[in-house]
Order: structure tokens, then sequence, then C-alpha cells
């Protein structure tokens, strides 16, 4: 494949953000999360940037076209020529048709999205379970990785709390959203023959070898 340009799908707390460092690890790509760009543009003062600061400053969305702008400058810029890695966007139907249209004017294409799949009790166990210490932000999971002392910070001493998005009926909600809005785009992107699923339930490095299989076929099937 002459570009490998990715976007990652799946719930909050699916584990697509450690997925998608692997795979700038793995494949020498730019990752792209899409608040992390975004915030990128504003600091630097882009154009679309300070059109995004000023919705942000209202307490506004930014509309789907200019998150896109700011997306395509990125996707235009040399440090994309191999492909991308695309985190958090696009979240709804609207969104991924104007995506597809801003890279076809790039002349550009989607080569894969990746479903990190995860059910709901799995992801509600993940993210009620962790806890910040509220020095350093140091995280701890009470059942994978908890503290020697109960609520207590083992490397500043510090106390440990949930934070509120971490709550589970908070957790609930934010699923609640992400099937209403985003689950949709799984349907879509089958349509267009570029959805590949992959387990998230597996530690992370398992997940992560099954995605590499996965694009390789991919490659091989391009090859025949």
């Amino acid at each position: 494949m002459s570009e490998l340009n990715l976007v990652l799908l799946g719930p909050p707390g699916s584990g697509k953000g450690t997925q998608g460092e692997r795979l700038q690890e793995d494949f020498r790509l730019p990752y792209y999360a899409t608040g992390d760009i975004l915030r990128a543009a504003v600091r630097e003062g882009t154009e679309l940037g300070t059109e995004a600061k000023g919705y942000m400053d209202r307490g506004d969305l930014v509309p789907d076209e200019v998150m896109v702008g700011i997306i395509a400058e990125r996707v235009a810029s040399d440090e994309a020529g191999d492909g991308f890695v695309l985190d958090g966007f696009p979240r709804t139907i609207p969104q991924a048709d104007a995506l597809d249209s801003k890279l076809g004017e790039l002349g550009r294409e989607l080569t894969a999205v990746i479903l990190v799949d995860v059910p709901d009790e799995e992801v509600i166990r993940r993210l009620s379970g962790r806890r910040v210490c509220v020095k350093e932000g140091h995280i701890f999971h009470m059942e994978f990785d908890p503290p020697k002392n109960e609520d207590v910070c083992d490397i500043d001493g510090s106390r440990l709390e949930i934070r509120d998005d971490d709550k589970p009926e908070v957790v609930r909600n934010r699923l609640e959203t992400y099937h209403d809005k985003t689950e949709p785009l799984v349907a879509y992107y089958e349509e267009r023959s570029v959805l590949r699923r992959v387990d998230g339930r597996p530690v992370p490095a398992e997940v992560s070898d099954r995605i590499r299989a996965m694009l390789a076929t991919k490659r091989m099937e391009e090859e025949l």
C-alpha cells in the first residue's frame, strides 16, 4: 500500500488511544487525536485555529467544516505523506461524509477504519475502576493496577480520586451517546468495505498484534 490512511473507531475506554500510539510507532505514521490537533491549531494561531478559538471561547462546538479543515491541513502536510492515524473524528455520519469529501479533494482515501470493539460492561469496568492522584495525575486501576494503599498514590502520597467522567453513571451516558451518534458509522464504513473489526478485550499488545496482522493481510490482498 502506497499510503496507510487509518481511522480508529470504538467506544470510550476501548483503548483506541493506546492502539493509535502503537500504530504510530509500528508504521512511522503521525497520530492525530483530534482534540490534540485542535488545541495545537489554536495554540499556533493558524487561520482555522483562530476561527475555532472564537467558537470555543463562546462555549460553542467547533463546526464540522472547521474541524475537517484543521484535519486536512495535517493530512496535506509532508509528515502525512505515507499516511496517518486519525482518532476522535468522525463521530457522526455527516462528519464522515465531510471527511471523505475533503480527502477526495486532496486525492486521498481511507485505507481502513479499525473498530476496536469492547462491550459496554467491560468499558464500565475499565473506566469506573480508574483512580487519578490529585497532585501529579498518576493513574491507577483498582482491579488491574491497584495502589498499595487504597486511595493513596504510590508515587507521591497524594489522594486518589475518581474523575467525574469515569463515574459509572457518567460512563453509561457517554456510552449512550456513542451508540446513538457514532455507532451508525460501523454500517456506514461496512457499506464502503473499509471497516475492520478487532476485539478490544485482550491486553493491548495482543490487540496491537491483531491489528498489524489485519493490515498485513490487506496489503497482501492489494498486491494480488
